[in-house]
């Protein structure tokens, strides 16, 4: 029997800790190896016994997250994961860690309804999860800068049935870039999309991320390309130099309408144990773009996505996927190579110019 992911969950809040405790004890595969109140207490812990993975408050009195972050990458790196409230005014601070080495976001857990609270188990245990598995020479790389069970493995079906690609009297030779990442995903996507040319084709990405951060993940990366990149909304068109990123806490789906690309965001119970879910916003490309669309999946924990780019490549579109050498997760992409849904298996750096080529 393997070992245990040992945590070590470093929060002001006494409620916190015991919440995120009481969930992650739930996995068999997971145990508490310790709880901090500040990082000069988990400095302590980590002296006698070193973590797998670490969920780190974002604010904290004494010493805040960022700069213990900053210390312990220096000194001893370990998978961190950021744990923050659903505040605006938090998002920034929350990248900032992932630019100097965390691994993820979470949510601080809150009263909700019981599928809430089994939703949030299912993210916050696949979290730490994928956190024990990174590679941490990848992350160090870019530290410079209805019911009460939610159901364990719905698939695309829920949200949109398999078909063939929709008919359209209107023809259109217009490329659309439907991307899925997840672990790792937030400098993944920034390096593929600040590579884009201004005239690059539409692009739709879904990233595993709560909501509230994927608009502000979004006006970042705005702020950095030479393209649009904005927080999807339902309806919006989809146009040449623009990136629509699916919002958290919902899932995306690429519709046409004659010779206009744009899309649909819905409610949803998780897919792939995901919302929103790779697997549907490919389910959706392959259907109405078709071999108009190029598929891509990057780094990530899982299997979201896998299926739905063989349904791409299936509908005649064009597909990659990121190397393992470059992933931060090796886990998606393998998934969609086992399926033989990937075409041409290319290193992160590669991908915008194979991208750019493919269209011409």
């Amino acid at each position: 029997m393997k070992n245990k992911i040992r945590v070590l969950l470093v929060d002001d809040s006494a409620v916190v800790r015991q919440t995120l405790a009481a969930i992650l004890s739930e996995d068999p595969a997971i145990e508490i190896m310790g709880a901090a109140a500040n990082p000069f207490i988990a400095a302590e812990l980590m002296a006698n016994e070193t973590p797998d993975v670490i969920i780190l408050d974002v604010e904290m009195p004494k010493m805040d997250g960022i700069t213990f972050l900053k210390k312990l990458m220096s000194q001893h790196p370990l998978p961190v994961v950021m744990c923050s409230s659903l505040v605006e005014e938090g998002t920034d601070t929350a990248f900032k860690a992932m630019e100097y080495g965390a691994v993820d976001i979470i949510l601080k857990p809150k009263l909700g309804t019981r599928t809430f609270f089994e939703e949030s188990k299912v993210r916050l245990i696949d979290t730490v999860k994928a956190a024990a598995g990174v590679k941490l020479s990848r992350l160090l790389k870019k530290v410079s800068a209805p019911t009460t069970v939610v159901a364990p493995k719905l698939n695309a079906d829920v949200i949109l049935s398999a078909g063939r690609s929709e008919p359209h009297r209107l023809t259109t030779t217009e490329k659309v870039v439907a991307v899925g990442a997840s672990t790792g995903g937030t400098e993944a996507l920034r390096e593929f999309l600040m590579a884009m040319p201004e005239n690059a084709p539409g692009i739709v990405i879904v990233q595993h991320m709560p909501e509230k951060f994927t608009a502000a993940f979004a006006q970042r990366l705005n702020g950095l390309c030479r393209i649009t990149v904005k927080e999807a909304e339902d309806n919006d068109t989809l146009i040449p130099g623009k990136a629509l990123i699916a919002p958290g806490n919902f899932h995306m789906l690429l519709k046409r309408s004659g010779a206009r690309y744009y899309v649909e965001v819905r409610e949803g119970p998780l897919v792939s144990r995901h919302r929103p879910s790779v697997d549907v916003l490919f389910r959706s490309t392959a259907r109405y773009a078709g071999q108009n669309a190029l598929g891509i999946i990057m780094t990530g924990m899982g299997d979201d996505g896998a299926k739905g780019l063989l349904e791409m490549k299936m509908a005649g579109a064009v597909t990659f996927g990121q190397d393992e050498d470059s992933c931060v997760v090796y886990g998606m992409p393998k998934e969609a190579v086992k399926l033989n849904a990937v075409q041409r298996v290319l290193p992160l750096e590669a991908l915008a110019g194979a991208v750019i080529n493919a269209c011409r």
